[in-house]
Formats: C-alpha cells, sequence, structure tokens
C-alpha cells in the first residue's frame, strides 16, 4: 500500500511539474542578436597524406579541396597505397610547416612556412591552393589537433584517426556550405569593466576562463569574439562586476524564470522543489522523463551559465537543494570554475549554518536522484525570500543574508584567497588624500568626502580588482579578500581617512589636506620655482601665480635670471 501511494505521490508531483514548466518560459529578446557565417564548402585536409587523399574522395560534394601532408603515411601496404594513388586525383598536395590556423566556419586563415631552412617565407595556404582568401572548412586527421583549444571554432573537424568521427564529419561537412546565424550570446559593458582604468591593468578573470579562447584584451579594453563564443557563459560567471552578461537569456530573465519555477511549484504542490542545472545538448539527452517529481530540470548553453547567485537566490526564493549535472563533454575549464563555486557556496552556507544544499552530479548520479534527493526533505525549510533580483553582486549578497537569517545569523568573514570579494585598507600615515584611487576604482566602492577631504569604502561594493592599490602614488593601499557575512558593516560606508582641509596662506580658499602639502614641501620644495619662496606651496594655484607675477614686477631681472 505505502509503495502504491509513494507512486501516486510521485505521478502527482510530476504533473505539477509538468504544468509549471509548460507554463513559465524565459522571457527572451524578440529579435536576439545574432552573427552570421558565410561558406562556399571550401575544405582544407589536414594530416598523414594517406588518409587525407582517402577522406578527400569522400567530399566530392564540397566546394574546392586541398590536402596539407603535415604526417608521415600510414601503412606501407600495397593494396592501401594503390587505393590512395587512385583517390581524389584533382586535389592536390602540399607538405609546407604548418604555423597557424586562425579563425571560424567561413574565414580560416592558414598559414604556412613556404620557403626554406635559410630563407623561411609565410604564405597563406588558401592563395596557393585554391587561390581564396580563406579555407570554409577544416577537416583534422592529425594524430593531435593543430588547434590546441578546449572549445574548438566552428567549422574544425577534429577526427584524429577515429573511423566513427570521420564518418561523422563527413556527413556534417555538406550542411555547412551557405549562411548560417548564431546567437551573440555575452555583451559587454566597458564602463563598469575593472578590466583597465586610466593606464592601470585590473581584473583578468574572464581571460582566464575562456575555453574557446574568444576573449582578448585591445587597446586595454575586453573584446569577445562573437564568432569564435561557444556561450560556455564562464566569461560572466568570472566577471565580478556584471560589465560581461549574458544574453540569452539576460541575467535578470534568468533569475526571474527561476524565481517562478519555485515559487508556483512551492505553491502547487506544497513540497519544495530541487532545481537541476544541466546542459542543452549533452545534459538534456541524459535526463530521462521519469525524474523524481521533486525535481525541476532546467536548460542552460553550458552548465556555467548559471553561477553562485543563481544558485543561492534559487534556494533563498525556496528551493531545497541545488543539483548541477556535469557530463564528460564538460570543458576541462568550466569543470575547474564550477568546483571553485561550488566550494565557495557551501563554505559559505555551512558557516551560516545550512546544510551543504549544492552538489555537482556526473552522469553515473542519475540513476540514483530518488536517494540523493531524499536527504534534502528532512532539511530545514526555507522561508522564501521577498527580495528582487538586480545586479548580480546585489542578488548573491541579498540571496546570502536571507539565507544567513534563516539559520544562524552568523556576523563573521569567511577569508579565502583571490574572492572578489573583500576590503580596501588604507595606511593613513602615507596616504595623502590624493583620491587617486577614488578616479579609478569601477564600482565606485571607493568614494571622496564631498566637501570635507575624505576617503570612503563600501565593501559591498568592493570586486577585489587592484586597480586602486596599483594607482596609489604612496603606495598607502592593501587589498583582503574575504566574504563577510556581517550585512551591516558590509552596506556600512566606512571612512578609511580622513583630514580637515588645508587654506591658502593667501586667500583662505581650502584647496588641499596638510598630508598633501607636507608631501609637497618633501617632493618638490627644493624646485627653482620654490627654492626661493617655499610658502607658495601653501598657496592655492591663483595665489601662487599671483605671488609670482608680484615677485618679478619687483625685481623684472629675476624672470631672466
Amino acid at each position: 500500500m505505502s509503495i502504491n501511494l509513494k507512486s501516486d505521490t510521485q505521478v502527482e508531483l510530476q504533473g505539477v511539474r509538468q504544468q509549471v514548466l509548460a507554463n513559465t518560459q524565459v522571457i527572451q529578446n524578440l529579435i536576439p542578436p545574432t552573427v552570421s557565417y558565410t561558406t562556399e564548402g571550401n575544405v582544407l585536409v589536414i594530416g598523414p597524406e594517406d588518409l587525407a587523399r582517402l577522406a578527400a574522395s569522400r567530399l566530392s560534394n564540397m566546394g574546392k579541396i586541398a590536402i596539407l601532408a603535415n604526417e608521415s603515411i600510414t601503412s606501407q601496404d600495397e593494396d592501401h597505397l594503390e587505393k590512395v594513388m587512385a583517390a581524389a586525383e584533382d586535389v592536390e598536395s602540399f607538405y609546407n610547416k604548418l604555423i597557424e590556423i586562425k579563425g571560424f566556419l567561413g574565414q580560416f586563415q592558414v598559414k604556412v612556412d613556404s620557403g626554406n631552412e635559410q630563407d623561411a617565407t609565410v604564405t597563406d595556404l588558401s592563395l596557393v591552393a585554391i587561390r581564396k582568401a580563406h579555407f570554409d572548412l577544416i577537416l583534422d586527421l592529425s594524430q593531435s589537433p593543430c588547434i590546441n583549444l578546449e572549445m574548438l571554432p566552428p567549422g574544425y573537424f577534429y577526427v584524429g584517426q577515429d573511423e566513427a568521427k570521420l564518418d561523422d564529419a563527413i556527413n556534417q561537412l555538406p550542411e555547412l556550405i551557405g549562411e548560417f546565424d548564431k546567437p551573440r550570446y555575452v555583451k559587454v559593458n566597458s564602463e563598469i569593466c575593472a578590466h583597465n582604468r586610466n593606464g592601470i591593468d585590473g581584473c583578468n578573470r574572464c581571460l582566464n576562463f575562456c575555453p574557446a579562447d574568444a576573449i582578448q584584451s585591445i587597446d586595454k579594453m575586453i573584446e569577445i569574439d562573437p564568432y569564435l563564443c561557444h556561450g560556455a557563459g564562464s566569461c560572466t560567471n568570472a566577471c565580478p562586476t556584471g560589465a560581461i552578461s549574458y544574453d540569452l537569456p539576460t541575467p535578470q530573465a534568468l533569475h526571474s524564470y527561476l524565481h517562478k519555477l519555485v515559487t508556483r511549484f512551492s505553491d502547487q504542490a506544497q513540497i519544495a522543489p530541487v532545481i537541476l542545472f544541466h546542459d542543452e545538448a549533452n545534459g538534456a539527452a541524459l535526463i530521462a522523463n521519469d525524474l523524481p517529481g521533486a525535481i525541476i530540470p532546467v536548460a542552460l548553453e553550458e552548465i556555467t551559465v548559471a553561477s553562485i547567485d543563481h544558485w543561492m537566490s534559487s534556494l533563498a526564493w525556496g528551493a531545497r537543494q541545488i543539483l548541477v549535472l556535469n557530463t564528460a563533454a564538460t570543458a576541462p575549464t568550466l569543470t575547474q570554475m564550477l568546483k571553485g563555486e561550488l566550494q565557495l557556496a557551501n563554505d559559505i552556507l555551512s558557516e551560516v549554518g545550512q546544510p551543504e544544499r549544492i552538489s555537482v552530479i556526473d552522469e553515473s548520479s542519475l540513476a540514483s536522484l530518488t536517494d540523493l534527493i531524499a536527504v534534502s526533505s528532512d532539511w530545514p525549510v526555507i522561508v522564501p525570500g521577498e527580495f528582487v533580483a538586480t545586479t548580480k553582486r546585489n542578488t548573491l549578497y541579498a540571496a546570502i543574508d536571507h539565507l544567513n537569517e534563516q539559520a544562524d545569523s552568523v556576523e563573521i568573514c569567511l577569508t579565502q584567497a583571490n574572492l572578489p570579494y573583500g576590503i580596501v585598507s588604507v595606511n593613513t600615515d602615507s596616504c595623502t588624500l590624493c583620491l587617486s584611487c577614488v578616479s579609478t576604482c569601477p564600482t565606485q566602492a571607493l568614494t571622496d568626502g564631498g566637501d570635507k577631504p575624505a576617503l570612503n569604502f563600501l565593501e559591498q561594493d568592493c570586486v577585489q580588482c587592484g586597480l586602486c592599490e596599483k594607482a596609489c602614488p604612496e603606495n598607502a593601499i592593501s587589498l583582503t579578500s574575504q566574504m563577510n557575512l556581517d550585512k551591516q558593516e558590509r552596506q556600512a560606508i566606512k571612512t578609511l581617512k580622513e583630514e580637515d582641509p588645508f587654506e591658502c596662506i593667501r586667500c583662505g580658499t581650502p584647496f588641499a589636506t596638510k598630508s598633501m602639502i607636507q608631501r609637497m614641501q618633501e617632493v618638490i620644495g627644493g624646485h627653482s620655482a620654490f627654492s626661493a619662496n617655499t610658502e607658495r606651496l601653501k598657496m592655492c594655484s591663483d595665489c601662487r601665480v599671483k605671488d609670482m607675477f608680484e615677485d618679478i614686477l619687483q625685481d623684472p631681472e629675476k624672470q631672466l635670471r
């Protein structure tokens, strides 16, 4: 009887889930931004000449074809060699040393060395081989891929010497002739980017986590090549300011979608759901239709599109557990990022007295999902938070604060290296309140004192980019990365240093600070412009000029001297 009751409950929950998913949609841009690829089907086959020639003979329905033989033939068998000699007789082979391959579907630039040991010459192979400015597609049969990236550019097929992969590529290549559109997955807001300010280098987090090498620093600005971008989301995940944001869906749209899923399911099923994030390709194919009823699957382009702020806000809105399905197809860089975010998230939950509600699972865990989520049914219920998602950073803190209030309400700091959260400390003896740090801060975590010489700091907005530290001419600034769980302290504006203004000794106008005047006297007091009258350093700029002219009028030859 209990088995039937359990089965009935599961069927009921699955029905609620199906209804909630059917009635809840991610709000998307009606005209999403895209990029276009155009190809004529011109193919470069790279690899051992025998295998490359046999492969080329199967591409008769493609455009122009060329072979770059970069490895020795794989067999000396006579029958094999006869087949090779008869294959693709009209396709020319080249034996130059490969220098580099750059580009993507429809725009591959292949550089080779066309000279000799004494006279190396770099040549575009496409110009020589097919009389075109580029190759459209590349079929790579080399033992190791000629492009060494975790996520290969579209149009580049690495099959090695795997017959199944070669067959699959041969079938796909003809489908890549024509014009194709792809979403422009992410966008960059340079106004709030912490990469570079006033010529000073700061944050490089996004550059370290792109598995497709689609991100570069060009003219001190972060630029993302939309043709190379796979939409992995690692850059948006790593960006501490939200300057790089996902566009399909937008951060706000995904947060809104998660909030609706959790609250609607909770209201209708009267139990807290489990959110299962998975990617749309490999993960979706692994998930069965008969998932335990309490689990709500959420499909993403890649699992790293959802980051710690999405996990924490889902929990704060009433989800009892978060699962992230990581498959073997996930790029190692993304897996590394995922593990780091998971560790931080569960460390925070442990510190505030919550169970470690977030888990990364693999394919082998799918068969035991019922047991995996059974433990969370006994965890303390979270009263849904009423906060609304705004910026990435504020949403994360709002979720953490709510989860903290639901548990132990701790007021401690979680200290870890390399966090994009933390504090700025100032050596007040060295600081002159020049405010160079304020002008470089991309998030306005550092601000001036308005009418009074002061340096103020708001911890919640600090991303630990290091720009302020590098901009300080007195080396008076140091950084400490930490996650402060004391909401009031974190959101309080603190004065790091303040001074009374220094008033011009001639007109009485406040124009600097006492420490700055003292520093000026130490550094430039011996300059010829001030050697006769160091008191000018204590004057505002207008009075300083007046004093200099009055001095010259009294002694006209002084200027010549």
